[in-house]
């Protein structure tokens, strides 16, 4: 499957430039990757389904003092939730549809997640590669947290999950942040260029990533969460059509649809489900 070419200069000036990138932490910046990925894949795929261009470049880098004159002038933080930030890169929020009465998975899919190219074609590639289930579901779901919140997604999306889905499966999304660091050879993942351009080749990640990692080699689960890592990295192909229909059935048979609807049904992360339900309430 043909990858993702990220333009590094275009990623660190979308970040403010080289200096607001060096005062960011290593996890900082890898999330902060990701994101990118995900909104340059969404941009590719809409403008290949409309015959349009490439992803154009960016202005040259900001100076250190240019970036801290920025910080309180910025009306968010790089770490927000998509659905609270403009689309794109600019503009202005977009006019979001209303949620049903009693929202299902699939219902927050079409009306909050999508376009979702990045964890379609991650649960396409797992499927097609005959990963089990719960891997694929954890494909599926284990980025779409970043619509509410950027910063130690891995974690957040689990939360967000463990109430509905197989533990294994939330295991999968939470570890999935870690064992990006960490190369496998015989599992098929390799630590990526990408990040050796953008992190340095002497990076070391922080101690509870160290700590994580320590605890997954040697922990019963560990390939569900590395197999997520593996078809994530390979899942950018701007050329590729995916749609939801494929993982209906196993949302049926493995996700604990809620009769109340998501956000109505008292669980301990209810509350989150209804942020992403209505992200323009002010209170």
């Amino acid at each position: 499957m043909p990858l993702l070419e990220i333009d590094r200069r275009a990623f660190i000036a979308s970040l403010g430039g080289a200096a607001a990138v060096a005062s960011m932490d290593h996890e900082a910046r890898a999330d902060a990757l990701e994101h990118y990925a995900e909104e340059t894949l969404d941009e590719l795929v809409a403008q290949n389904q409309a015959g349009g261009a490439g992803v154009q470049g960016q202005e040259p880098f900001p100076t250190v003092a240019q970036i801290e004159a920025q910080i309180s002038s910025r009306a968010t933080r790089r770490g927000v939730g998509s659905l609270f930030v403009a689309g794109g890169r600019g503009g202005n929020v977009r006019l979001l549809e209303k949620m049903p009465k009693n929202p299902t998975l699939v219902d927050f899919f079409k009306l909050r997640f999508m376009p979702a190219n990045h964890v379609l074609q991650s649960a396409t590639r797992a499927m097609k590669t005959g990963m089990k289930e719960e891997v694929i579901l954890a494909c599926l779901l284990h980025d779409v947290v970043l619509n509410l919140i950027k910063v130690d997604h891995g974690w957040w999306g689990a939360q967000l999950f463990e109430p509905y889905v197989p533990e294994k499966s939330s295991f999968a999304i939470r570890y999935h942040q870690t064992l990006r660091f960490f190369p496998d050879e015989e599992a098929g993942y390799e630590y990526p260029d990408s990040y050796h351009r953008t992190f340095g080749s002497d990076y070391v990640p922080p101690a509870h990533i160290q700590a994580a990692y320590k605890m997954l080699r040697n922990h019963k689960w560990y390939m569900e969460p590395r197999l997520v890592t593996v078809n994530d990295l390979y899942a950018f192909d701007p050329n590729a059509v995916v749609t939801l229909d494929p993982f209906i059935d196993i949302i049926g048979r493995h996700f604990k649809q809620p009769k109340e609807g998501l956000g109505n049904d008292n669980s301990a992360v209810a509350h989150m489900w209804r942020t992403l339900a209505n992200p323009d309430q002010p209170l």
